[in-house]
């Protein structure tokens, strides 16, 4: 008996140090030792990037011997968007951009099956502010096995292709993809120039279904982008512009 509670109360001075190390905190505060990695400071936003409001801003392209192409800004507008960005429809609405009622269409002509490749693009790049998380657009796909991806340019001028993915449903539909961060946005040398250019649209098209006609509609191009450097600046900082 005196031998078993003598082996007790050496295992309690041998734990005691590990439980007055142990500090308890208040719920809903964070961990000292971790902070920077769970309570990283951002300011996500929804920003839209275009609206496809102005047909003429908008050029197509594709090689001759494949087939020709032909854009028109039509009426119309994704009936499912007012639900599902309502907030940053509401929060444009308050800073007057309108909403905006068209969309561009694009019709191509195959002149031959094959592996072929067309372009939607704007006659200049669209800067995206802030650090990019995912990109969106929405889209009438035709029920078609094409391929849609993005065209971007990164902090440095490299080029960089991203897919959506196919374009095999019918009507409208929100497609959304994450923006690796291999992909590079920012130099912490300079905080007054981020993010990325939105070059334009690549559309791959399928071996079995490019021949006769194809439409295709593009409405309301946004990004959930990190404005926290852009909403944090000095007011008299310099602007690396020149």
């Amino acid at each position: 008996m005196k031998k078993t509670s003598l082996i007790l109360f050496l295992c309690m001075i041998v734990c005691l140090p590990a439980f007055a190390q142990t500090t308890v905190r208040p719920v809903g505060e964070p961990d000292a030792a971790r902070v920077g990695i769970d309570t990283a400071q951002q300011h996500l936003k929804d920003v839209p990037v275009s609206k496809f409001e102005d047909a003429s801003f908008w050029k197509v392209s594709m090689w001759e011997d494949q087939g020709f192409l032909i854009s028109r800004r039509l009426v119309g507008v994704p009936a499912a968007k007012a639900d599902l960005d309502a907030e940053r429809l509401a929060d444009e609405e308050l800073i007057g951009i309108p909403e905006g009622s068209h969309v561009l269409g694009v019709r191509v002509d195959f002149n031959k099956r094959g592996i072929n490749q067309f372009y939607v693009y704007p006659m200049r790049p669209l800067a995206i502010e802030g650090i990019c998380k995912t990109l969106s657009v929405w889209v009438v796909g035709r029920n078609f096995k094409h391929v849609l991806k993005i065209m971007l340019s990164d902090y440095s001028g490299n080029y960089v292709e991203l897919t959506f993915g196919k374009l095999n449903f019918t009507g409208w539909k929100k497609l959304t993809l994450a923006v690796p961060p291999s992909i590079t946005q920012t130099d912490y040398h300079y905080t007054t120039r981020n993010g990325l250019k939105f070059l334009g649209f690549k559309i791959e098209t399928d071996l079995e279904e490019s021949f006769g006609r194809y439409y295709i509609y593009f409405d309301d191009l946004s990004a959930v982008t990190d404005l926290f450097l852009e909403s944090n600046l000095d007011p008299d900082d310099m602007q690396d512009i020149w």
